[in-house]
């Protein structure tokens, strides 16, 4: 009894091992294509052309700064002894923000004041010395007439007359530099006192009560705050040479910034710089921009403008009464449209691929020269050959008809985040294949027989 169940077991076991390896050949075959699935195709994953409109948009990321924004420097050196704003702070045009100490040029416009006083002096002295010699001059020249006095005596007379004349000039020119001295000292006596140039907001305070500051004489002074409109804010962004030439002055913007995510804010280019900015010049790394200026024209900041604020209840929804606070320095992402086209055909864009014509002419010329004698062959035939191996890159999407990949060459247009306008070549409607990226874009070849599965699980490995 237990040798005819061993040897049964044996057997069953053999068949169990015979019916895998059986399973296991079938699928291979299958893989292969040698049995199974030649009927049905390539697997694909189609999608219907159709009219759509399309923004073309570039994009670029930068920072967000105040349109206008004044730095506050003082123009004379000296101690801050007053320091009437802190940051934040919300200013008006004239309002007192720092005062310097100003023994210094109160002492100097009194020493100026004492010097202006004396050249005053000087000239009544230079006046009374020129009626002396005038009148010495006119009585010599009576003498002189009537032949009484030299000739010598006259001139010597003259000349000192002359000499009183311009002595009376010069001191009239010293007292008008003198007064000149006098109004530049009291001008710097006025600058130890600074105010705000504009409304703004005080922003990147830099100095503290007691510090000492450079004035402007012979280079930039110490930076020692910013005044700014923070109402009204831009942001400056980056673009790169190859978009920058899409873009053009009161173009549309989409504005992301991280600080309010899930939100989106309105814009408009104000500004395109003509300058490029190179980073890493003379390598491969070399990259040339151009800095772009997008002012917010969604409302923002109100809070920031010195109005008067007004208690007000609260909305029963906040997202009405929303308003963003942007804060200088913050980053952004800019959307710009550059160009629309409306209900024009379009397909996604990864259903658009390239394929080399030259090598379909040269697979058919290979053909040909299989059934020619090799010893007709002409020398123009093999300048021809040449010529083929030339490569022909062209647009293609391929079309299902009735279960045939059909290749149509295209010509494309602009291109938002998701499709590309078709100028000729599919029409509305047309099913067109969109996966997978491997098949679409290396094997599947034209008149080849495919087989439609959109479920996207299908493809989502292969994508």
């Amino acid at each position: 009894m237990a040798k005819k169940g061993s040897s049964a077991g044996k057997t069953l076991l053999f068949f169990g091992i015979f019916l895998i390896v059986l399973v296991g050949a079938g699928f291979g075959l299958r893989a292969a294509g040698i049995i199974g699935g030649a009927e049905e195709g390539v697997s694909v994953e189609t999608e219907k052309a159709k009219l759509k409109t399309i923004t073309q948009l570039v994009s670029a990321s930068g920072k967000i700064q105040p349109e206008v924004e004044v730095i506050i420097r003082p123009d004379v050196s000296g101690e801050i002894i007053e320091l009437a704003v802190n940051e934040g702070d919300f200013v008006r045009k004239g309002d007192l923000l720092v005062r310097l100490k100003p023994d210094i040029f109160k002492a100097r416009i009194d020493d100026l004041n004492a010097a202006l006083l004396t050249q005053k002096a000087r000239l009544e002295q230079a006046r009374a010395s020129l009626i002396q010699a005038e009148a010495a001059h006119l009585k010599n020249k009576e003498l002189y007439e009537k032949d009484i006095i030299s000739e010598l005596d006259f001139i010597q007379t003259k000349s000192n007359y002359d000499s009183q004349k311009a002595s009376l000039k010069a001191s009239q020119y010293q007292i008008q530099s003198a007064e000149a001295q006098l109004r530049k000292a009291e001008e710097e006596l006025e600058q130890t006192v600074i105010r705000a140039p504009q409304d703004g907001t005080v922003t990147g305070l830099a100095v503290e009560f007691g510090e000492r500051v450079l004035g402007n004489s012979q280079m930039a002074g110490t930076e020692m705050m910013r005044v700014s409109l923070l109402d009204k804010m831009e942001v400056l962004v980056e673009v790169n040479e190859n978009d920058i030439v899409n873009i053009s002055a009161l173009d549309t913007t989409r504005i992301e910034v991280d600080a309010y995510p899930e939100r989106r804010f309105n814009g408009i280019v104000t500004e395109i710089a003509n300058s490029a900015r190179i980073t890493g010049a003379g390598s491969n790394e070399q990259v040339t921009n151009y800095q772009v200026k997008v002012r917010i024209i969604t409302p923002h900041n109100l809070n920031m403008t010195g109005a008067v604020l007004v208690q007000s209840e609260t909305s029963e929804n906040p997202e009405e009464n929303f308003s963003p606070n942007f804060k200088p320095g913050m980053s952004a992402t800019v959307d710009i449209e550059t160009k629309t086209a409306k209900n024009v055909v379009s397909v996604p864009i990864k259903a658009v691929t390239v394929r080399d014509f030259a090598k379909d002419k040269k697979d058919r010329k290979s053909k040909a020269e299989d059934t020619t004698n090799a010893e007709e062959q002409s020398s123009e035939e093999v300048d021809d050959n040449l010529i083929i191996k030339k490569e022909d890159i062209r647009k293609v999407v391929f079309i299902v008809e009735e279960g045939i990949a059909v290749r149509y060459e295209v010509e494309t247009g602009i291109s938002d985040n998701t499709h590309t306008q078709i100028l000729s070549g599919v029409n509305a409607g047309d099913e067109i294949v969109i996966g997978s990226y491997r098949t679409l874009s290396k094997n599947l070849t034209n008149g080849e027989k495919v087989k439609v599965d959109n479920n996207s699980s299908t493809f989502a490995s292969v994508n």
